[in-house]
């Protein structure tokens, strides 16, 4: 069974860095499938992050664009998000996802906050 557990998460001020992982076990086809994030802010629905496809493309939303960086294990099977510049409105609950055949794995989420 494939199971995702994110970690890094935590307070920081405006224009702060945290980097975000995703530990990815059970499955053993990680390197040919897209992974990536996604964000939940209270009241808000989840929405996409950014992507790394199994071919090395990464693909970011606009607000996050320049800031953020995916990036990805394949050997150790861990996904990652580096965040900098952070602001207010990055604060959300950050879900890791791994596309597999027929479904989607989604790990269990990590609190990013920032405020001063």
């Amino acid at each position: 069974q494939v199971q995702l557990v994110e970690s890094g998460g935590g307070l920081v001020q405006p224009g702060g860095s945290l980097r975000l992982s995703c530990e990815v076990s059970g499955s053993r086809d990680f390197s040919i499938r897209d992974a990536g994030w996604y964000r939940q802010a209270p009241g808000n629905p989840r929405k996409w992050v950014a992507t790394f496809t199994s071919k090395g493309t990464s693909m970011y939303a606009d607000s996050v664009k320049g800031r953020f960086t995916i990036s990805r294990d394949n050997a150790k099977t861990m996904l990652y998000l580096q965040m900098n510049s952070l602001e207010p409105e990055d604060t959300a609950v950050y879900y890791c996802f791994v596309l597999g055949p027929t479904t989607v794995f989604w790990g269990q989420g990590t609190q990013v906050t920032v405020s001063s």
